[in-house]
Order: structure tokens, then sequence, then C-alpha cells
């Protein structure tokens, strides 16, 4: 028995507005994505300069606390450990007529704070601004 005998089939058909939708998120996701090599780098010309490098170095004034909180300054001991006398042995150390002198402090992992403290404010009295610390990298 043939019931489908005036009906003709129809043939399966592809839905194509799913597949175009899927096109176009890949589209903008690429757009999106993509990076433009002329955005890379930039051409720039620098100006040149005939200036002479400068010799000036700057007056370094080495300050060393030991771990027993003893302070050194330029290899000679402090007498006193108080900050007037600090302040006395740099005053003594920097030269009047240097430009900014720095004192560059070398303090021993082991030093108290407080020293490292007492050596900053006796640089600060006695107007020597530029202070720095010394390090030494680990050693691996």
């Amino acid at each position: 028995m043939n019931f489908s005998r005036g009906r003709s089939r129809e043939e399966p058909e592809i839905n194509l507005i799913p597949m175009i939708d899927v096109l176009l998120v890949i589209i903008i996701f690429l757009m999106l994505t993509t990076t433009y090599s002329r955005f890379a780098g930039l051409e720039i010309n620098l100006p040149t300069a005939d200036a002479q490098a400068s010799n000036d170095k700057p007056v370094e004034i080495n300050v060393a606390v030991t771990a027993s909180g003893e302070v050194v300054i330029n290899k000679r001991p402090v007498s006193g450990a108080s900050i007037p006398a600090i302040v006395a042995a740099l005053q003594a150390v920097a030269p009047p007529d240097a430009k900014d002198p720095v004192v560059i402090i070398n303090a021993d992992a082991k030093a108290m704070h407080q020293r490292v403290i007492d050596v900053m404010q006796a640089a600060q009295q006695a107007g020597l601004i530029h202070i720095s610390f010394a390090t030494q990298a680990a050693q691996r």
C-alpha cells in the first residue's frame, strides 16, 4: 500500500541562516584579534648633540656602620656614638667648595637600624641632603 501517491517527496535543503551567523561571528573575532604591522613601530629621528661628557663627579663621603655599632667616615673611626659627634665628623670631611656631596652609607647587615638612622639625621644636620645606600648583590 502506497499512501503517499499524490504527494511528491520534498528534497531536503540546507538551512543557511545558522551557518551565516557562525561565519559572521568568526569574521568579527578575526577582525578584533588581528594586529596590523604598520602600527608596530614608529620611525623617529632623534636630535643629535655635540656636547662633551661631563667629567664632574660628585664628592662622595663613605660612611660605614659596623655590626657592633661603630661609625667610620672615609676610613676614619668617629670617636663617640652621639649624633653631634657624627655631625662634626661629617662637616670636617665635607669640602666647603664641593657642590652637593653624596653620603654613601655602607651598613652591616647585622647593624642596628638606630645607628643608621643616627647617621642619616647627622647628615641632615650637617646640610648633606644627598644620601645613598650601598648594597651588594646576593650570591647564588
